[in-house]
């Protein structure tokens, strides 16, 4: 399961890490969020070791959410070195989304 990204250890899992991070900013209500939550999941099972893949709940972490001016949901942020290298917002295929994350590899 992606890892459970929150306002607390937003510092210590995704701007520390050592490897590119995949963050998907989400919600329980959003239907495209619901979409795209099983693709993460698979990106998650299948870069482990290789990159971070985590999740934010938008309705529970609004501090790290207004921090990166998320408006829409889904929103997914690829962060290197504690800098956004790219993102995607709404739905989108795994193959779109595991091709940005290994530009950052």
């Amino acid at each position: 399961m992606a890892l459970e990204i929150t306002d607390s250890n937003f510092q210590e899992v995704v701007l520390n890490s050592d490897k590119p991070v995949l963050v998907d900013f989400w919600a329980e209500w959003c239907g495209p969020c619901r979409m795209v939550g099983p693709i993460v999941e698979q990106i998650h099972d299948e870069y482990q070791g290789k990159a971070v893949v985590g999740k934010v709940n938008v309705d529970s972490n609004p501090e790290i959410s207004a921090k990166y001016g998320i408006r829409s949901i889904p929103t997914i942020l690829f962060i290197k070195n504690g800098e956004i290298v790219d993102k995607h917002v709404g739905a989108a295929a795994k193959n779109i989304l595991a091709e940005k994350l290994d530009a950052q590899l």
